[in-house]
């Protein structure tokens, strides 16, 4: 056992929690502006990486089919949002929630009957192949591509939820909708777009992942677990906490192959026991939010 090796595992960790992070903002994001526990998101996660999939074969592109997946997902999301789960609104957590478990199944069982039950393969792009030499061991590239999307994407975000009127619009409407329609904004039209960008942020996560994992109609399926374990110890609706909580669990999951194998996948839901027993609300969330 090496240093060396230890800061191979955490790079590994952090590769892997910017999957995690993905997932678990488009989460947030979702529930913090319409309090809608997503029960979808797994499922976008996977129509992102077969959107991937039939854009690359149409363009030969991985950097388009990484432009087209998450925007083709973000306007499904939008559609569903607007004609599904819209008119659930006020009527209590659990409508919406059981509507997009069963929204999930619909999903899962289309893209089997569209590609088969079988997976299909999704190559590493030839420029992101190989390996980078970061002074200490070689690591794969398309893993530090995909912690510098990460890293973009989330600069943008808060760029966009900080720094602009629409951000405004969304954190104030977060906190309370009723003055924000008073006031004479749309909001309806709000959560047709944080929805949008919500599913999009899932999608462009199963895009990157498919050179990693390959791309099957369950693969959403156990992701789903993981980001809601990463938004519960992060906090309900909050953006920090799912950064935060996603990069814990990643890296803790990695270095737990490395030093205790057979605790690999039990590490989260220990991390999320003891957030739980030491903060019932999460890392960075607030009390009552699910109320």
């Amino acid at each position: 056992m090496t240093f060396d090796l230890v800061l191979l595992q955490l790079f590994t960790g952090l590769a892997l929690g910017a999957i995690y992070v993905l997932l678990a903002v488009g989460l947030s994001l979702i529930f913090g502006m319409l309090t809608v526990v997503n029960f979808a998101h797994g499922a976008f996660f996977m129509l992102g990486a077969y959107a991937g999939v039939v854009a690359l074969e149409w363009t030969q592109s991985f950097w388009a089919a990484v432009v087209i997946a998450p925007l083709s997902v973000a306007v499904i999301g939008m559609i569903c949002e607007r004609w599904l789960i819209r008119p659930l609104y006020g009527r209590g957590i659990d409508y919406p929630l059981l509507l997009t478990f069963g929204l999930a199944y619909i999903m899962v069982e289309a893209v089997r009957m569209l590609f088969g039950r079988a997976g299909l393969p999704f190559d590493t792009p030839e420029l992101l192949s190989g390996s980078t030499n970061l002074g200490f061991a070689d690591f794969p590239t398309y893993r530090l591509f995909i912690i510098g999307v990460t890293a973009v994407l989330l600069f943008a975000l808060w760029l966009l939820l900080e720094k602009t009127s629409f951000g405004l619009i969304v954190r104030a409407g977060a906190r309370d909708p009723v003055i924000v329609r008073v006031l004479g904004v749309d909001v309806s039209r709000v959560w047709l777009l944080v929805f949008g960008l919500g599913t999009g942020i899932a999608a462009l996560a199963g895009v990157l992942a498919a050179p990693l994992q390959g791309v099957s109609p369950e693969m959403g399926t156990s992701v789903l677990i993981v980001a809601f374990v990463v938004t519960v110890v992060g906090g309900m609706g909050s953006l920090m906490g799912a950064v935060v909580a996603g990069l814990l669990v990643g890296v803790a999951e990695s270095l737990s192959v490395l030093f205790f194998p057979e605790a690999a996948k039990v590490s989260m839901f220990i991390i999320m026991a003891g957030v739980l027993l030491w903060r019932p609300q999460g890392l960075f969330g607030r009390s009552g939010l699910m109320a």
